[in-house]
């Protein structure tokens, strides 16, 4: 293959970083112009999004980066789900006092290290992926300077995030050493041929790493704190796109590289789902600050995902994709729905606060219950279908009691999501509201609008691309 040819695998991360350093040229030179960077990084994210869904399949930089069915589902949403972020943001910290233009730019080499993410053909492009995503995160943390909690988020965030590259380079240097290659699919070819207990060591390792970008438990320390910390919209963002990206790149690492040894890797991710589940629901009965609550409740869908994954087969990837598209429209909208609301220009982000949230802000407060409905996967809403994908693929592999004790997990969680519901509808508000974002309020009703009745019909298209991209995971 050319170099040429090379290239256009790479298009949607090339459209990224040539409008990430355009974009920020502009910035320098016009910094209180963020609304025109903001409008800008919208149209890059869609070129980027178009470019992901049309160019053909290939791989480049001698399998470095491959672009296949699953890189391209994950591009598309990812790219998605990334620009809904752009307006959330800006105009909440614009409403603070707080103009950068970084804002949108620092979202730009996120989707960028993610695109890499989910395209990562071998442990190389692997953590440049993971790394340059990350450090644009652990900025977009602590983007609110004015504010001590935001500023400490963003410290735990790269102190701890510091340990999960640790691990990583770690286990990729045993996989390396033990196997003779990064590239995944020579990795494949040496378990297949019996390389050793040397790389299942290194696998052991890789999967800690990566289950920390996903905030599985017990590798999830850091989640509480920095969703209470940083700025709302912010987690909004990460807590999204980049854990579908980490969950491709960990389905891709185990199903392209590692698919000989799955009977080593299911045992090792049936844990970690069952744990992250039990954290996720137990631990969340006890916050009153709605975002530490959000936090507990993504550990717990990200074990709901990794179950799906630990199935081993192509169905299990199937509902893993489906679950994470589906749990990222929620909880971009349940974020949403917290940068919207205050109350005398005080955030509302305890369960308290939402006292009486129907009758202050009919919309936001339908918007919320539809988002705490589908979290604990009440029919006919979203969160409901996710978990059928979930525990039907479990099921099919003949993961019965992970699939039950993860049931179990989900009624736990209910209490909180319920709570919730009860305090929206029936107690009495402490005070008035004051006027919504329009940005957050708009995005909050329309991704509510998703989760139902939208969803009913969405399935019938997102099911078999979700489908066809699992298929390129290799496994059976």
């Amino acid at each position: 293959m050319n170099f040429s040819a090379e290239l256009a695998v790479a298009y949607p991360e090339l459209i990224l970083g040539l409008g990430a350093l355009v974009l920020l040229v502009l910035g320098a030179f016009a910094p209180r112009n963020t609304g025109l960077v903001g409008a800008l990084s919208i149209l890059v994210l869609a070129a980027a999004a178009v470019a992901a869904a049309l160019q053909p399949l290939g791989s480049a930089f001698a399998g470095g980066l491959v672009f296949d069915s699953a890189a391209a589902f994950a591009k598309v949403a990812i790219y998605i789900a990334s620009a809904v972020c752009v307006p959330l943001g800006q105009r909440w910290f614009e409403r603070r006092g707080v103009r950068n233009f970084e804002f949108p730019i620092l979202i730009l080499i996120a989707a960028l290290g993610m695109g890499m993410m989910a395209s990562s053909g071998d442990l190389i492009s692997l953590y440049v992926g993971v790394e340059l995503h990350s450090l644009a995160l652990y900025v977009l943390a602590a983007m609110h300077r004015d504010d001590a909690r935001a500023s400490e988020a963003g410290l735990k965030y790269f102190v701890l995030g510091a340990l999960s590259s640790g691990l990583l380079l770690y286990g990729a240097s045993l996989i390396y050493g033990f196997a003779g290659s990064t590239v995944f699919t020579d990795i494949a070819a040496a378990v297949r041929h019996g390389a050793g207990t040397g790389v299942l060591f290194g696998l052991i390792f890789l999967i800690c790493g990566l289950a920390f970008k996903v905030s599985a438990a017990p590798f999830h320390m850091w989640t509480p704190d920095v969703y209470e910390g940083a700025p709302t919209p912010v987690v909004a963002f990460f807590s999204a796109a980049p854990k579908l990206a980490a969950m491709v790149l960990f389905g891709r690492a185990l199903g392209q590289g590692f698919a000989g040894a799955a009977g080593q890797w299911q045992e090792v991710l049936i844990a970690l789902g069952l744990i992250s589940v039990g954290v996720g629901a137990f631990a969340g009965l006890a916050q009153k600050n709605l975002k530490r609550l959000l936090a507990y409740s993504s550990i717990a869908n990200v074990g709901y995902a990794i179950l799906g994954m630990a199935s081993g087969t192509t169905e299990g990837m199937q509902s893993m994709l489906v679950f994470m598209v589906l749990y990222m429209i929620d909880v971009t909208g349940f974020f949403a729905c917290l940068a919207a609301l205050s109350r005398q220009g005080r955030p509302m982000e305890t369960i308290d606060d939402m006292a009486g949230l129907i009758k202050a802000q009919p919309g936001l407060g339908l918007a919320m219950t539809a988002f705490s409905l589908s979290a604990l996967g009440l029919p006919p809403f979203s969160g409901f279908w996710a978990k059928v994908y979930v525990f039907k693929a479990a099921l099919h592999a003949g993961l019965a009691w992970p699939a039950v004790l993860g049931l179990v997990g989900s009624v736990v969680a209910a209490f909180y999501y319920l709570r919730l519901v009860k305090v929206i509808w029936f107690d009495a508000a402490e005070g008035a509201t004051d006027r919504p974002a329009p940005e957050a309020r708009g995005i909050a009703v329309a991704l509510a609008l998703f989760s139902f009745p939208v969803v009913m019909v969405a399935l019938r298209w997102i099911d078999p691309l979700a489908a066809t991209a699992a298929r390129a995971f290799g496994l059976a």
